[in-house]
């Protein structure tokens, strides 16, 4: 069948007309379309709102609709009694018609106060600032914290551990508020947009996860706190052409790769008094990063410090009284040292402390695979907690009394988790607590005494329900999500069959895959493959969970055969040289690994291998375009989002982390980026980006237009004004975004089996 036939072909399958449909009719209503997708509302999910532990987890709270607008309400976890705390009319301040509406909260030590987190603004990804508001439940009193400042301009309130105050920061500054007399103090004055107090610049929150920079000691008499001074770094212009007849310029403080790093330190203030000291951690407070600290006492701060190529953490105990500082932990790499994770330590930024402040918790891959370490602060005592050939995805908790920490792993199958225990002393055996039934990824939020917790499961063919339950026992409480109304719905349609596969490649690696197969699916047939990649040490596309694949099951529904695979590189539970042979070779060894496995795909008997799309959105956006320009034999039609097109265009902490400094390794970024390649071009391509991208900047699809256009080379572009990584802004865009991705994949790889040939 040649192309002007499949186009026909196309058109007859995507009004229904065609011999396909003819012989096999589907429901209208077990089929789906764009629009029942991003339009209907057919396919909302249940939602918890955001949650709290009480009295170290005998109890959690938790946000409830009523009928005069909503409740706070706490259930007691061990038979789920309710009693409404807070009422709607008492969140309702005087001279308001309606409560407030709260985005998240917390409680004071003591429980005997709230605070409430309204009116939100965002802040790069995340809705950071807002307004704050204290509730006082045996006063039955309702005052809005920092009144003075301005409207939505507070972030990350919190109560002092003695409940007499509240301390927050406000454009660049961190004030405390007297509960009793209701006076401010400036505790910083100095932030000003290039001095950061008490928050962080774009590229910590981005690639560190941090936000929220300051901390209360545990006596309540001092807070420490990160001050970035980004006075070198430059800025990125964003222009923001269609809001009013002129452009605006918008700026970010954006550390280009090679580029120096904000200064960064921590300082102490004795709230008392407003006296401040600064730590004196050792080294160049330009060439190293402070991406996490936290008290172990009430004088005690903990500081893990990184070099600038982060593979040399270090971790200090500094007397915020004294000054004295001690290193009580090192950890070094030829590739790079995690501080974070893409699995469940996200949950829990700081190192894990036990045992009253004298040993913490820390993940470690110097024996080759990820495990837990316990390390004795006094001693500097090393102890693997959990020996053996698999990692750990990461831990959530501790149950001190049982002698035992929490944590998420899969020995046997990479693709799935489950929650396991260890003893803490070390010596005990690895202990699964997942019921065998719930096969897939299984994911825990646990209570501060470690007795009970939240337990979301999924698989690729079960979509996520919430349990409640006790621990260690794994005993199932109450199900508090069942997702009923959306499981019914998807039930009712045609949901292609989802396989999960491995594949070798010529260079022996053993790649994980997952495949949906098209309905009907007939194997005396050659059928169409998109490939969704994604490849990059912060994501993997082929586990065993229901992520948001409905436009996918659409397109296997038209008759594509989609699958995902995990090249090297990927998180995926492998072991360390999995995961870090990446080094210096982003853009080389997965674009590999993704082209050689499907190159054994395109062998199988079902596949049409004249019909080979890819697609992928960022670090899956870069991979599509070095697989459509390395590759151009293999892949006939590409689709890439928000792709960086020069390793040399996004920022310092991610892109040295990964490969190195440009300075040293200049052709490792030259030879992994796809604008290297844009000759090669021979397929369709389709590329897409925001315009208002602060994260993956517009810079790298112009760039990539001018290499594309010098080789004469023909392509499609959509430009989405104004859009930021994710490109959800605006009337309508999720809907048009994935629109164009399937008409242009219709037109460009058209649908359907095809006969094999004699």
């Amino acid at each position: 069948m040649n192309g002007r036939n499949y186009f026909l072909f196309t058109l007859l399958l995507i009004i229904g007309t065609s011999p396909l449909f003819s012989q096999e009719k589907e429901s209208a209503s077990s089929l789906l379309t764009i629009d029942r997708i991003y339009n209907s509302g057919e396919f909302r999910q249940e939602w918890m709102g955001p949650t709290q532990w009480l009295s170290k987890g005998d109890y959690y709270t938790k946000i409830e609709r009523s009928a005069d607008g909503y409740d706070l309400v706490a259930y007691q976890s061990s038979n789920q009694d309710r009693k409404v705390l807070v009422n709607s009319k008492e969140l309702t301040p005087k001279g308001w018609n309606t409560p407030i509406r709260i985005a998240s909260y917390s409680w004071s030590d003591d429980e005997k106060h709230l605070l409430l987190f309204t009116n939100t603004k965002r802040v790069w990804r995340t809705n950071t600032k807002g307004d704050y508001w204290r509730f006082d439940r045996n006063m039955l009193s309702l005052k809005q914290v920092g009144a003075d400042r301005p409207e939505s301009s507070l972030m990350f309130a919190k109560f002092s551990p003695d409940n007499s105050q509240i301390a927050y920061v406000s454009e660049f500054n961190i004030y405390v508020e007297d509960f009793e007399t209701g006076e401010t103090t400036a505790l910083t004055e100095d932030g000003n947009g290039t001095i950061i107090n008490g928050t962080f610049d774009w590229v910590y929150e981005e690639e560190f996860s941090c936000q929220d920079g300051f901390r209360w000691s545990p006596d309540g008499k001092y807070i420490a706190f990160w001050q970035l001074d980004a006075s070198t770094i430059r800025d990125f212009y964003m222009i923001n052409t269609t809001d009013s007849i002129y452009p605006q310029i918008i700026p970010v403080q954006y550390p280009k790769v090679g580029e120096d790093p904000s200064i960064c330190k921590v300082g102490v203030i004795d709230v008392k008094n407003n006296s401040k000291k600064w730590l004196a951690i050792p080294g160049d407070p330009v060439q190293h990063y402070i991406p996490r600290m936290q008290w172990i006492s009430d004088t005690e701060v903990l500081v893990q410090q990184l070099n600038r190529k982060q593979n040399h953490l270090k971790v200090f105990k500094v007397d915020a009284v004294s000054g004295a500082v001690d290193l009580i932990y090192e950890e070094k790499e030829d590739t790079w040292v995690d501080i974070d994770y893409p699995d469940a330590t996200r949950g829990i930024p700081d190192l894990l402390v036990i045992n009253n402040g004298k040993s913490f918790l820390r993940l470690s891959e110097n024996d080759g695979w990820r495990h837990i370490y316990r390390i004795d602060i006094d001693t500097k005592k090393k102890t693997v907690l959990t020996p053996g050939e698999y990692d750990v995805a990461g831990y959530y908790a501790v149950n001190e009394e049982e002698g035992i920490v929490y944590f998420n792993a899969s020995p046997d199958k990479a693709t799935q988790r489950y929650l396991h225990t260890i003893a803490l002393d070390g010596t005990g055996k690895l202990n699964r607590l997942t019921p065998n039934e719930y096969v897939g990824v299984n994911g825990y939020t646990i209570s501060p005494n470690g007795k009970y917790a939240f337990h979301r499961h999924s698989n690729a063919n079960t979509p996520s329900t919430t349990r409640f339950v006790s621990l260690p026992n794994h005993k199932n409480i109450e199900t508090l999500i069942a997702n009923k109304a959306f499981k019914e719905k998807i039930l009712s349609l045609d949901m292609p069959e989802i396989e999960f596969f491995t594949v070798t490649t010529e260079d022996g690696v053993e790649m994980d895959g997952k495949m949906y197969k098209p309905l009907n699916f007939d194997p005396e047939q050659k059928y169409p493959v998109l490939f969704h990649v994604y490849g990059e040490p912060w994501g993997a596309v082929a586990n065993d969970t229901w992520d948001n694949r409905l436009w996918h099951a659409m397109m296997a529904q038209q008759g594509y055969i989609v699958i995902f695979l995990d090249n090297r590189g990927t998180p995926s539970l492998k072991g360390s040289e999995w995961r870090k042979s990446i080094y210096r070779k982003i853009g080389v060894v997965n674009a590999r690994d993704q082209a050689m496995a499907a190159k054994k795909i395109k062998e199988w008997e079902f596949v049409d291998e004249d019909r080979i799309a890819v697609w992928g959105w960022s670090g899956g956006g870069s991979m599509t375009l070095n697989l459509m320009f390395q590759y151009p034999e293999i892949y006939k039609t590409g689709m890439s989002v928000a792709p960086v097109a020069n390793q040399l265009y996004y920022d310092n902490v991610y892109q040295e982390r990964y490969m190195g400094l440009p300075q040293e390794n200049l052709e490792d970024f030259v030879k992994g980026s796809p604008i290297t390649y844009a000759k090669n071009l021979e397929g369709n391509l389709l590329l897409i980006h925001g315009t208002g991208d602060d994260n993956v900047h517009y810079q790298n699809a112009e760039a990539l237009i001018n290499e594309l256009i010098k080789h004469n080379k023909q392509f499609q572009v959509m430009p989405y004004p104004n859009r930021s990584h994710g490109i959800f802004e605006g009337a309508n865009t999720t809907r048009h975004l994935y629109s164009l991705l399937a008409q242009y994949l219709r037109r460009m790889t058209p649908p359907g089996p095809k006969r094999k040939l004699p």
